[in-house]
Order: C-alpha cells, then sequence, then structure tokens
C-alpha cells in the first residue's frame, strides 16, 4: 500500500514540474544584439548567467557586473568557449550593496563606454537569518536589491537616454504582492526584521521603481519594464538560513521550479523582443505582461520611494538625469 502512494505521489510531483515547465513563456524573438552594450547585474550565476549567455549568442557586447572578480572572468571564458565570436565579454566589479562600490562601476562604465543599450538590474539576496547593516547603514537586503540598483540605473541614465532607444530590465518577483503600505513605511526593515518579509518588501521596491522611473522617463527614449522570473532554482537559495520557511521552499522548489534556462525568458524577452518596443512601465511574467499588486500600482507610493530612495543612497544634484 505504502509503494502505492508513493508511486502515485511521485507521479503527482512529477506531472506538476511539466506542468509549470511546459507552460512556461519562451523568448520567440530572433533579433540580434550586435553593436548593443548590455550591463547585466549578477551575470555569474542563475538567471543572470543564461540571460548573458542568450545575448552573447546575438552578438551584445555583455558587461559582467559581479562582485566576485575572479568568477567573474571563468565565467566569462566559459560563455566565451561556446560562442561562435559574434558577441564580446566584460567583466567588472560591482556591489551592489555597497554604494562606493555602484559609483566606482559607475564611473568606470562611463569612462569606457560610449553608449549602454540595455541595462538589467539582476542581481539579488535572499533575507538574511538576522538583520544586517551595509557601510553605508542600509538593511543589506534592502541595499543589494533595491537601493544599489537604484542609484546605479540613475548614474547610468545620461548615457541610456544619449543610446535610445534604451531599455531598463528589473528582476523582482511574485511575493511583491506580499508587503502591506504600513512595511513601505520601514525600509530600515526595523520594526519586527524576518528574512523573508525583508526580500518581499525588496521585491516590491523593484516594482514601484519600475513604475516611477517609466514615468520620469516618459518620451525620452529610456523603456523600463520588470518581471517575475517565477520560481527558479538557483544559487540565491543556498544561501538562506534552514529554518521551518526554508524547508518549505525547499519542498516547494522539488515540486514546481524552472532551471535556469526556463528562468531567463522573460528577462531575454524583455532585453530583446520587437513585442514590448514602446511599451514601459509594465510587469512581466511568462514573457507576457501580468497583473501587479494594487499597492505596486500606486502612485503616490512610487514617489515616496522614489524621494526616500533618493535619500537613502545620497544622490547628488549632478546625478540626476530625469
Amino acid at each position: 500500500m505504502w509503494l502505492e502512494i508513493l508511486a502515485a505521489l511521485v507521479v503527482v510531483v512529477m506531472s506538476v514540474r511539466f506542468w509549470y515547465r511546459y507552460t512556461s513563456g519562451h523568448c520567440t524573438s530572433t533579433r540580434s544584439m550586435a553593436g548593443k552594450t548590455v550591463i547585466i547585474t549578477g551575470a555569474t550565476a542563475g538567471i543572470g548567467k543564461e540571460t548573458a549567455r542568450d545575448l552573447l549568442r546575438r552578438g551584445a557586447r555583455v558587461i559582467i557586473a559581479c562582485r566576485n572578480l575572479e568568477k567573474g572572468h571563468k565565467v566569462a571564458g566559459e560563455l566565451l568557449s561556446e560562442g561562435d565570436g559574434r558577441g564580446e565579454v566584460v567583466v567588472r566589479r560591482l556591489d551592489t550593496s555597497n554604494l562606493s562600490s555602484v559609483r566606482t562601476f559607475a564611473k568606470e562604465v562611463l569612462d569606457t563606454e560610449g553608449a549602454i543599450h540595455v541595462l538589467i538590474n539582476n542581481a539579488g539576496a535572499p533575507g538574511m537569518g538576522k538583520r544586517l547593516v551595509t557601510a553605508d547603514g542600509l538593511e543589506l537586503t534592502m541595499a543589494t536589491n533595491h537601493f544599489g540598483h537604484f542609484l546605479l540605473t540613475n548614474l547610468l541614465l545620461g548615457r541610456l537616454k544619449k543610446s535610445g532607444p534604451s531599455r531598463v530590465v528589473n528582476v523582482t518577483s511574485f511575493v511583491h504582492k506580499i508587503p502591506s503600505k504600513s512595511d513601505l513605511k520601514d525600509l530600515a526593515i526595523t520594526n519586527d526584521y524576518k528574512p523573508f518579509k525583508a526580500y518581499n518588501i525588496s521585491k516590491l521596491c523593484n516594482v514601484l521603481f519600475t513604475r516611477e522611473l517609466a514615468d520620469k522617463m516618459a518620451g525620452t527614449g529610456v523603456t523600463v519594464n520588470c518581471l517575475n522570473p517565477g520560481i527558479v532554482r538557483t544559487e540565491i537559495f543556498d544561501a538562506v538560513n534552514f529554518n521551518y520557511r526554508a524547508f518549505l521552499i525547499y519542498i516547494l522548489l522539488q515540486v514546481t521550479s524552472k532551471d535556469a534556462v526556463s528562468g531567463a525568458q522573460t528577462s531575454i524577452h524583455l532585453a530583446v523582443s520587437e513585442e514590448v518596443e514602446g511599451v514601459t512601465g509594465r510587469y512581466f511574467c511568462d514573457c507576457k505582461e501580468a497583473p501587479m499588486s494594487d499597492l505596486a500600482r500606486s502612485k503616490d507610493m512610487a514617489t515616496e520611494l522614489w524621494e526616500a530612495s533618493v535619500k537613502a543612497v545620497g544622490l547628488r544634484q549632478d546625478e540626476i538625469h530625469y
């Protein structure tokens, strides 16, 4: 009897996994990216790496922005060895949790790159087991997932505008629908800190940032969209401290999860597809526009977050390009 139950459970699990992966979106565009420069943060693993691999095959100049240069060069060598020589890979150090690192990276890029056609803000970190603060006084998860990318994008906006039409792609998550309005009043996550709470809030910030930036870039040739890659089994989950929630996530990943190639498809779609030319301020999943939360659609909340973020990262007047 137990063997029959186990066999039935295995069939159900495999069926659910097959269905989830089968119904996942796939970028169908064959567009060449020759002559285009693309920056991808966190491109040494997971969906960032697969996005870099795809864009390199399309002939793009791909800038891998990563914390670990040794790992970055190793990944670059791997990607180049698989290619046909059409694209180019550049590796530069960037730690989005450190505002000084963001400014250094941005200066290097502006000094060396005449154009930036696509910026993919992909790097991310799960909520930490305990509340940690960066050297800039920011909660670590928020700094890595939101504030660092907020500053980076603003520093590169001038070049993105000059390179238009250009695109900003922000990787968020379906968990952006979980936080409440009150959560956004505590961006330092000082009240009742929980790892997943910090992560969820940072993902809502990604969507609100997308919405506000899209409004500010209207008519400039820069489009801004965000995406939920789905449930993807990548290295980001390896850093999650073990507890009952982490265990439930582990089980969920075994049952319904995409591989990194499938998870990267919507990022690739938003970076290259002709279908989204001129589309801005939207939220996508499986290469299709999807509904975002009511809170994520709030113009007031997006504006408040923008103003709070400007203060948090110390954005200077000469760094403003909107």
